[in-house]
């Protein structure tokens, strides 16, 4: 399945989570006024930009981030999703970009005064810091009354972050994410639950299998994650069972079978926690 949402952060501001869990590419595509600076992220598998009416290509791959400005001329998105791909790009006017970093520009390349009207087009690593910010973006559990509060502070502290190519600024307030091998072990985690989601490993077997002590598996779990191992994994459930009910291939038993619940009554029970309805009900609505 593919989703796409658009945040309106402020004026010149947005926000655009892509989010393609489908086996097919996904494509996309929305104008982009001129002057507007293009940030990428690639948080998991890979995405395609398309310029030039196909002519031009550029690769957005997995950990990687894409910056694109070019005050010449208007640059469109037009995306080709990978299966299995997750995206966040923020798009930003030259003008509030100025102003929020006007002290620092002659540590931003693309600011300078020789480079204020060329194109820049440049690739990055995403850091530990950002992959925290960018995961914290897909997995949030908030009212949504202060979603776009929370979505314009992680904005900007992911900005932040991108021009910040010192030391990891986390190191010293979060000794548990330190490094990336970190990350990449409660990344591992994080498919090891999912694709164990009927049985899943206890906590003390996760953090075996990952090496990592149970302490750093918890937090570092949560910080990345923004949820608990297990609240995390009971979302994950939920939504996939609800996808399953969606296809309309499996009934309310044999979807809540997949997912680990023997007990009908129980898997009805969590479903109507998570979604305020029972997937009986769920069904009916969606088919008036």
């Amino acid at each position: 399945m593919g989703s796409m949402e658009e945040i309106k952060i402020e004026e010149d501001f947005i926000l655009i989570r892509f989010q393609n869990d489908s086996e097919e590419v996904v494509r996309f595509e929305r104008p982009v006024s001129m002057g507007l600076i293009q940030f990428h992220f690639g948080l998991k598998g890979s995405a395609k930009f398309i310029f030039n009416q196909g002519n031009y290509a550029l690769e957005l791959k997995e950990e990687k981030s894409l910056l694109l400005y070019n005050p010449q001329k208007e640059l469109p998105l037009q995306m080709e999703i990978a299966p299995k791909s997750w995206v966040i790009s923020v798009l930003v006017s030259i003008k509030k970009f100025h102003g929020l970093f006007s002290e620092q520009a002659e540590h931003i390349p693309f600011l300078s005064d020789q480079n204020r009207d060329k194109k820049y087009y440049g690739e990055e690593n995403i850091s530990p810091s950002m992959a925290i910010v960018l995961n914290q973006m897909f997995h949030y559990s908030l009212n949504p009354s202060i979603k776009n509060m929370y979505y314009k502070g992680k904005g900007y502290e992911l900005l932040s972050l991108f021009f910040n190519r010192n030391e990891d600024p986390n190191a010293e307030q979060c000794p548990f994410l330190i490094d990336e091998e970190n990350v990449l072990k409660l990344k591992k985690a994080k498919e090891i639950v999912i694709s164990n989601m009927a049985e899943p490993p206890g906590l003390q077997e996760l953090a075996d299998q990952v090496g990592l002590n149970l302490k750093k598996l918890k937090m570092g779990f949560k910080q990345i994650y923004g949820d608990t191992v297990y609240g995390f994994l009971f979302d994950y459930k939920m939504e996939y069972a609800r996808r399953l009910l969606d296809s309309g291939s499996y009934n309310v038993n044999e979807a809540g079978l997949k997912i680990g619940y023997s007990t009908a009554s129980h898997f009805i029970a969590a479903f109507k926690k998570k979604y305020g309805t029972t997937p009986k009900k769920y069904l009916l609505e969606k088919s008036l």
